[in-house]
This record gives C-alpha cells, sequence and structure tokens, in this order.
C-alpha cells in the first residue's frame, strides 16, 4: 500500500491528512493547536496521536511525508516596481501566487519614509522589479540604493529590468543583502512572466523561512516543507481545474478559503469579457489568480475584520446587538483556539465569515466602467469577468465545520445591486469537506493523477 502524510501548519492549528494514494482515498485526519512560539512539533505530535487508533495505535510507514506552512503569519512580502499599473502589479501577482501575504505595495523612487515603513513591516522577502527589458533603468538602481540603507533582513529577489539586474546585485550585495536575481515580471508592455519571480520567492521560502518559523524542528520526520500553504491551495485549485494528462478537469473554477488570519480567493480562469460590446483594459490577468485579505480572517485578524465590515452591518447580518458582536470578537481574537459553542456564536461566525466572502470576492472579481465615447456609452472592463464561472468551492475551517456552508458561499455571488462587478451568477457550489485542498496541492508535487482523483472524490456539491 502506498501511504502519504500530507501535513499544514496553519496560523491557528496544524492539520494532518493520511492518504492512501493507490485509492485515492483520506484514511483519517486530525489537527493539534498550533504552537509556533514555543515548538511548533507540539501541534505535529498532537494530530499525529489522534490518527494513531486508524492504524491499530501505529503509525504506519508513509512513502511521502510533505507538508505546507502559513504559521506565524505566512510568508511576508512587500513588493517594489515603477508603475503601480503595471510593473508593481506584475509584482503583486508574483508575490500572491507563490503563497506570500503582500505587507505593502510601493510604485516609483522610493522615499527614507517608505524605506522606514518596509523596515516596520519587518518583510522576509521583498521584491525589487521596475522597467521592461531595456527600458527605465533610473528607478530601479534608485530603489536598489535606497534599500541598500534599509535595516530590513529580508531577503531581495530582483525582478525587473535585465539590463540593470548586474548593477542591482552589485549595489545590495556591497550593502550585505542577500540577493536573488531572476527573470523580469514585466519583460514588455503588457506581457507578463510572474512564475519565474514565483518560483525564486517559492526556493527563497524553503531555503530561509522555513528555519526562522521554527520548522526546520519537523524536518527530521516530514521530507520537506514545499510550499506556503496559500501555494498549496493555489496548486489544487490549477490541478482540478486543467486536469492532468491521464484525466480531465472539472473546468474554470473558484475557490473561497477563509482562514484565521486572511480570507483568499483563488480563480482558474481566463475571465475574458462575457458580454458583447465590452473591452478590456489593463494587464492581462494570470489565469491562475489568488488574492489574500489580511484583514478578513476569523480569529487572528477578528478585529481588523471587524474594523472592514463595520459593527453595524455585521450585528446585522448575525441579528444580534452590536455589543454582543463586539465582545464575541474580542474574544475570538485574544483566544484563537475557541470554537461557537451556542446559537449566537454561531451567527456571528456565520455573519463573518459570509461578510469576509462577500468583500474578497468583491475586491477579487473584475469590474466594470462605462465611459462615453461619440459613437455613445461603451463598457470597459477591469480585472477578470467571473460571471459564468461553473464551480465556486468553499474551504477553510469555518465552512468545512458549519452546519450551513451554502449561507456563507452565497456571499460570494453577483449582487443585482451592485451590477458592475463581476462576480459568479449561477456556478454549481461545492465543498472541499474533508478540508483536504492544501493536501491535494502537496500530493500533485509527487503524484499529480491520484491527487486529482483525490481531490474530485471528496468536493461534495452543496444543494439549494
Amino acid at each position: 500500500m502506498e501511504l502519504a502524510l500530507l501535513i499544514d501548519f496553519g496560523s491557528t492549528y496544524t492539520k494532518v491528512t493520511a492518504v492512501n494514494v493507490e485509492t485515492a482515498e483520506v484514511m483519517a485526519t486530525a489537527k493539534g493547536l498550533t504552537t509556533v512560539e514555543t515548538n511548533i512539533l507540539e501541534g505535529l505530535n498532537i494530530a499525529l496521536e489522534e490518527i494513531k487508533p486508524y492504524f491499530a495505535g501505529e503509525l504506519p510507514e508513509f512513502q511521502y511525508r510533505l507538508a505546507c506552512s502559513s504559521a506565524a503569519g505566512g510568508l511576508r512580502m512587500v513588493a517594489i516596481g515603477l508603475v503601480k499599473e503595471l510593473t508593481v502589479e506584475a509584482a503583486r501577482q508574483a508575490a500572491l501566487g507563490a503563497g506570500a501575504r503582500i505587507l505593502g505595495v510601493y510604485a516609483h523612487q522610493l522615499t527614507m519614509n517608505e524605506i522606514e515603513q518596509i523596515d516596520s513591516h519587518r518583510p522576509d522577502i521583498i521584491l525589487l522589479a521596475g522597467g521592461t527589458d531595456g527600458g527605465n533603468k533610473e528607478t530601479i538602481l534608485h530603489n536598489a540604493n535606497m534599500l541598500a540603507k534599509a535595516h530590513s533582513v529580508a531577503t531581495i529577489v530582483v525582478a525587473g529590468n535585465k539590463s540593470a539586474a548586474e548593477e542591482v546585485r552589485e549595489v545590495l550585495l556591497a550593502a550585505g543583502k542577500d540577493v536573488r536575481i531572476t527573470a523580469n515580471v514585466l519583460p514588455e508592455l503588457n506581457k507578463l512572466n510572474v512564475e519565474p519571480a514565483r518560483e525564486a520567492i517559492r526556493a527563497t521560502f524553503l531555503e530561509k523561512i522555513v528555519e526562522a518559523k521554527g520548522l526546520r524542528k519537523a524536518e527530521s520526520y516530514i521530507q520537506g516543507v514545499l510550499m506556503p500553504t496559500p501555494a498549496a491551495v493555489l496548486n489544487a485549485a490549477k490541478l482540478l481545474a486543467t486536469g492532468t494528462e491521464d484525466e480531465a478537469g472539472l473546468g474554470e473554477l473558484l475557490i473561497v478559503d477563509i482562514g484565521g488570519a486572511t480570507t483568499d480567493i483563488h480563480s482558474v480562469a481566463d475571465g475574458h469579457p462575457t458580454r458583447s460590446g465590452v473591452t478590456y483594459k489593463g494587464l492581462p490577468e494570470p489565469f491562475t489568480k489568488r488574492t489574500v485579505e489580511g484583514d478578513l480572517g476569523m480569529r487572528v485578524s477578528a478585529s481588523s475584520l471587524l474594523e472592514s465590515v463595520g459593527a453595524r452591518r455585521l450585528a446585522a447580518a448575525a441579528g444580534l446587538s452590536e455589543n454582543e458582536v463586539v465582545d464575541y470578537i474580542q474574544q475570538v481574537h485574544d483566544r484563537v483556539e475557541l470554537l461557537p459553542d451556542n446559537e449566537e456564536q454561531w451567527k456571528i461566525d456565520t455573519a463573518m465569515a459570509r461578510l469576509a466572502t462577500d468583500l474578497a470576492m468583491a475586491r477579487h472579481a473584475g469590474m466594470l466602467e462605462q465611459a462615453w465615447t461619440p459613437m455613445g456609452a461603451m463598457y470597459i472592463q477591469h480585472g477578470k469577468d467571473l460571471t459564468e464561472i461553473p464551480y465556486l468551492i468553499g474551504t477553510g475551517g469555518v465552512i468545512v465545520q458549519h452546519p450551513n456552508p451554502r449561507e456563507i458561499l452565497e456571499g460570494a455571488l453577483y449582487k443585482e445591486a451592485e451590477p458592475t462587478i463581476l462576480r459568479p451568477k449561477k456556478p454549481k457550489l461545492m465543498l472541499d469537506k474533508e478540508y483536504i485542498l492544501a493536501a491535494v496541492g502537496l500530493l500533485a508535487e509527487v503524484k499529480p493523477t491520484p491527487a486529482l482523483r483525490l481531490a474530485k472524490k471528496y468536493m461534495a456539491e452543496l444543494k439549494g
């Protein structure tokens, strides 16, 4: 029997999934509270103890022992570029696709005030872009010289004008910085090339960030921490949509992933205009796209969610008073392990999750803008048109454990009151019922077709 143990060191819980690779079946799942501040192995050991009864009291030999992580807030990044609408946006897409959490985005020539801001973010990685190949060199060189003055010990990934790359490297190395050079994220105007930067970020994560989060302690048992957890989910999304050489995928889809610290939206779709007379404007959107909303989390970021959504709106959605909502959010922010244990708390958790889904999808989806021409009104599309997406999948603890997950996912759907936001209209709503998408993304690295079959088997349709 070929077995895989797939581990997700999350910001709140460490989750383990034991899989029979040959039959594409989940044999056991468990979780333990993540303890990154003390010993991250504690949560793993608790989870491993929980799955022992499924194997007659002893853990079997696992041929694959793979892990991902978003512990301690995940991979913290800053993106810097020339023009916000072009190179900075390209850098942002590369960073998000690599599983990072973007703490700051900076355009044009950096100032000392911005350098101080970057230092205050304490990023793990700084992605420095700017200029098309053979184009503007002045800004990226200026920014390299400014970063040389920063106190930050972040690894700097340079993904800008190739004509300036070596000079940038020399400036940063002379200042004692850790520098990695990769291909330009925007080699030509309106031509994205984000994959090399994504791979450079992922490699840096494996080399540097694993140790910083204490995950090196786990490597005596596991074969390796392969990627940040969001990158594993994005990996699973792409696999489930596009399939493998041996088996077809489902086609275009969306995934809503609500966690303790962030709400992530993943779309695997072209997003081209579906209405006649609509013109697309801006950088082309990546087929596989992820957005991260760091202010929309259920526990670690609960206070930020309250601030972003508003106590009045949250209380109205829960059908309770503002004081009850604020008190509960303070409790879960202070004690992230708390789960709802009465009807009122379930109502608040549900309202938090639905409104987080609503706001995150509004930020992820494309928009229509009306413009007037001599021929009359026309519409310009920015971002992806997701109105015709056939599948919308929910994952994350609050959705998976909820008695009515459909109530949360419906927050992502198209609203007649907001016709310019291109949300999905009539997708089939699905649930990652065993909470295994991150595990699927890990398994896909070594066994893509069994990973695809596993994902298909455990995605359950939510009936209306």
